[in-house]
C-alpha cells in the first residue's frame, strides 16, 4: 500500500545539474529515514546520501560538497539536487525511506524502481 515514485533522471553534460525527486505515498504513518542509493553498471550498489526526519544528513565522499539532500515532510517527498555531475556519476538512481503504516509498529524500507542518470558529452 505504500509506494515511492522518483522523476527527474535523464541524461545531462559533465558540470551540468540535474534534481531528482521521490514521492512516497500510500498508507503513511510516519516516516522516519529517507535516502539515496545508486548503482553503476558492473558496480555494487551504494549509499550516496541520508536524511533523518529531523533533518540531519549524511553523504558519501564521492558526493559530498556536490549534492545535496533534502526532504519536504508535508508532502513526503525526498530530493537530491545533483550539481557539478561528472561521468561517473551515470547510475540508476533508487531512493528509500524506512515507513511506519501503523503507531506503535517497527518501520519497513520500501524501495523506487530507479531512475537512470546519464553524464556524457
Amino acid at each position: 500500500q505504500v509506494q515511492l515514485v522518483e522523476s527527474g533522471g535523464g541524461l545531462v553534460q559533465p558540470g551540468g545539474s540535474l534534481r531528482l525527486s521521490c514521492a512516497a505515498s500510500g498508507s503513511i504513518f510516519s516516516i522516519s529515514t529517507m535516502g539515496w542509493y545508486r548503482q553503476a553498471s558492473g558496480k555494487q550498489r551504494e549509499s550516496i546520501a541520508v536524511i533523518t526526519s529531523g533533518g540531519s544528513t549524511n553523504y558519501a565522499d564521492s558526493v559530498k560538497g556536490r549534492f545535496t539532500i533534502s526532504r519536504d515532510n508535508a508532502k513526503n517527498t525526498v530530493y537530491l539536487q545533483m550539481n557539478s555531475l561528472k561521468p561517473e556519476d551515470t547510475a540508476v538512481y533508487y531512493c528509500n525511506a524506512a515507513i511506519r503504516s501503523n503507531p506503535g509498529t517497527y518501520s519497513t524500507t520500501y524501495w523506487a524502481r530507479g531512475t537512470q542518470v546519464t553524464v556524457s558529452s
